[in-house]
């Protein structure tokens, strides 16, 4: 039976469409679609369990992976199947996962499992750019509990025009790259790096594509429509008590306000807070606790984040005391550690980030090998965050995906100021040692001192810092905060990461959890972001002013080299005998590559300290030396022969030519070691190759002053038609036979 198709398309212009399809592919999952655009093909599947689990939060599963058969490809390492994901395929995953998760009902949590695969790959269209929307149109087929439809975008900007879902191509030429998430009404989230630029142009980016994002809203609608939408579900809600509610808001905001007015500590404000928790469960008996025990908790939760939000929006206060636009305390320390190649320590109230940058050649990029895209990085970031950095112990599991989004937030902010002329792979490691607030800025900010301290000559100091708003609809108030707290971090409306050097914005990241924020609200709270970033940076540069002159005594020193392609077998030489050896004996790395573009040999050459650095340029200048006809060099003597000495250009070690006995000097030489020893250095004259014995040649004798009296030789003269008296031919062969067996005839008669 042919399945019946369901088709929505979305013209993004420029020829180029979307489009989404139900009914053919997966119809055992709650929801399912193909969204394509060229010949990229998503699936996208969605399944929620009809059981709620026992838990207070939803298992949202969002996994988004690359099939190396969508690109015609083969994976790559000894096992041929797909394995973990890659770091590209989890920063997808978070994308959408940010966006989705806060339109489920908060009690609803059943177990959700999103799987979104790249089926067919086409090089002129980026897939993350459509996980959003396969993602949500596939829930809108499904009857699960979801709030309204979304979709995700990117915007760049080429030639000054915004353009939706770039190619890779156009990509490279803007300077802006953002992905946005929203519904038609509100934007929900923002992610992307950027060129320095200000805050009105990113709102307006954001503008440009939330109008792109509003059609696709109404193209899966349309879909959903035609398809069937599906009656929403009904689920076990959770219990609510509102006389419950009230009492307990009744014993506890007060206490909370007095607390958190007083601006205490982490540690002193959880301490309070939990023995207001504990003194109001106390006025319950056992069996009252065992019976509603989790809603006291809920409704003690809320009761202290009203009280929290209130007294920033009536008394302009903070947890720990500060006014809204008020930065902590910072201090900050490069040099810190004796053996790295740069590293510095940043800490701003309670966060506080160590930094550490290695540099290294070429063959310490960081490979990137996905369906979608294959390429290196020459500068990343990597981001840890062990648990005693917030006082607590859990199981080590590897790398979160929390870990791999935040290092790459911090990465996009800061990889613009790494100068396009940099000679390193340069590595920066940030390991979290405390947390109370936003450790991805605070990487930022010790990523740029200890990029500085290494000696990497950054365009611009980049620093970041994180931000939170609390606002009423009622009452129209909302407060801006500035260098946000962790606990502010939850109970805010929108909190949002920005970097940027005092030129403008080099990266952000935004979750919006208010619906209609105006553009009015997120441009002053990105202005105020922008006089905190100021007020951090003049920290940093007060430690460190600019960038070292130089690389750190112990660190490797780089120098590149181009040569002729030709000359590149000659410096790897036979099996890389050449190579290994010298690397061996110099103590050095040594990395050749083929520019495509020049058709030169980019040889890097990295070491520790300059002795080894000029042996090996030594050698490479040898390799291509070519001496110049009637040029006058210094030569050293390195082999003694019956008919010669071979000598050594001291420009070029390894350059050898003979120099011939009768060019030693005017007077007939018996014997070279009359005129010359082993060891001696002395001038020659070059004089190409010779035409007579296709030989390089060379003269001591012609920068030598002609003794006086001195008649030259005169040429001898050739007898018997073409040969010379001693029987050879004008070619230097001997035709003598007179001791040689006369020829046979070997022919049969």
């Amino acid at each position: 039976m042919i399945p019946k198709v369901f088709r929505e398309v979305i013209d993004l212009g420029d020829g180029r469409e979307i489009s989404i399809e139900t009914g053919k592919l997966a119809k055992q999952a709650h929801g399912s679609v193909v969204v394509q655009s060229g010949k990229c093909m998503l699936l996208c599947t969605v399944v929620s369990n009809y059981k709620q689990a026992d838990v207070d939060f939803l298992p949202l599963t969002v996994d988004y992976r690359e099939k190396f058969a969508a690109a015609g490809r083969y994976p790559g390492g000894f096992f041929k199947r797909e394995a973990r994901p890659s770091d590209g395929e989890v920063l997808t995953m978070r994308l959408v996962d940010r966006v989705l998760r806060p339109l489920f009902p908060k009690d609803y949590h059943a177990e959700t499992q999103v799987m979104i695969q790249l089926m067919s790959h086409d090089e002129d269209v980026m897939p993350d750019a459509m996980a959003g929307l396969a993602a949500s149109a596939a829930i809108q087929l499904s009857d699960f509990p979801f709030e309204c439809p979304i979709s995700e975008a990117r915007v760049a900007r080429v030639n000054g025009e915004f353009v939706i879902n770039p190619t890779r191509a156009q990509l490279a030429e803007s300077d802006i790259d953002m992905m946005i998430g929203a519904s038609a009404d509100s934007v929900m989230m923002v992610e992307g790096e950027m060129d320095e630029i200000s805050e009105e142009e990113m709102a307006d980016a954001i503008k440009f594509a939330h109008e792109a994002i509003k059609v696709q809203c109404a193209a899966q609608v349309r879909l959903a429509e035609a398809f069937g939408k599906k009656e929403t579900r009904e689920y076990e809600p959770e219990r609510e008590d509102a006389d419950l509610a009230q009492k307990i808001h009744d014993m506890a905001y007060d206490k909370v306000y007095a607390i958190a007015k007083a601006g205490s500590s982490k540690k002193e404000r959880g301490m309070a807070f939990s023995e207001i928790k504990e003194e109001i469960k106390t006025t319950f008996s056992e069996e009252e606790l065992e019976d509603f025990g989790d809603l006291v908790s809920k409704y003690y939760s809320k009761a202290e984040k009203a009280a929290i939000r209130n007294l920033t929006l009536d008394e302009g206060l903070r947890l720990d005391g500060r006014k809204t636009d008020e930065i902590r305390p910072i201090w900050c320390e490069v040099d810190y550690l004796p053996s790295t190649h740069g590293s510095s320590v940043f800490t701003r109230g309670e966060t506080q980030a160590l930094a550490t940058v290695t540099l290294g050649t070429s063959r310490d990029a960081n490979q990137i090998d996905m369906p979608s895209y294959e390429g290196e990085e020459r500068f990343y970031l990597h981001y840890n965050f062990p648990p005693f950095c917030t006082g607590e112990a859990r199981p080590l599991r590897g790398t979160s995906r929390r870990e791999v989004g935040h290092g790459n937030l911090a990465q996009r902010g800061l990889k613009g100021m790494i100068p396009e002329d940099c000679p390193y792979t340069v590595r920066v490691v940030s390991e979290v040692l405390e947390s109370n607030g936003s450790s991805s800025m605070a990487t930022v900010c010790a990523g740029t001192m200890a990029l500085m301290d290494a000696g990497v000559q950054m365009t611009r100091p980049v620093s970041g810092i994180a931000m939170g708003l609390i606002s009423d609809a009622d009452s129209g108030k909302y407060a801006v905060l500035s260098d946000i707290l962790g606990d502010e971090d939850h109970l805010g409306d929108m909190d949002f990461k920005v970097t940027g050097t005092d030129a403008g914005i080099t990266a952000c990241q935004m979750d919006i959890k208010v619906k209609g924020l105006s553009y009015e609200i997120l441009v002053n709270a990105l202005k105020q972001a922008r006089d905190g970033r100021l007020h951090i940076l003049g920290k940093l540069t007060d430690t460190i002013a600019a960038p070292a002159a130089d690389v750190k005594p112990h660190s490797p020193k780089m120098i590149t080299r181009r040569i002729p392609n030709e000359f590149i077998g000659a410096l790897i030489g036979p099996g890389g005998k050449v190579i290994q050896e010298l690397q061996k004996e110099t103590g050095t790395t040594i990395v050749i590559n083929e520019d495509p573009v020049t058709e030169e040999g980019v040889v890097e050459i990295l070491g520790v300290g300059s002795e080894g650095i000029d042996a090996v340029q030594a050698k490479i200048d040898s390799l291509l030396f070519k001496p110049q006809v009637g040029s006058v060099y210094e030569v050293k003597v390195i082999k003694m022969l019956d008919f010669g000495a071979v000598v050594e250009y001291m420009d070029a070690p390894g350059n050898e030519v003979l120099l011939h006995v009768s060019e030693l000097a005017w007077e007939r030489t018996e014997n070279v070691s009359d005129v010359v020893n082993m060891g001696d250095v002395f001038d020659v004259k070059y004089f190409g190759v010779d035409s007579r014995t296709r030989k390089e040649k060379v003269s001591r004798k012609a920068i030598l002053p002609k003794p006086e009296g001195y008649v030259a030789r005169p040429p001898r003269e050739n007898k018997g038609g073409g040969r010379d008296n001693r029987g050879r031919d004008n070619r230097g062969r001997d035709n003598r036979r007179d001791d040689r067996k006369p020829r046979e005839n070997k022919k049969e008669d």
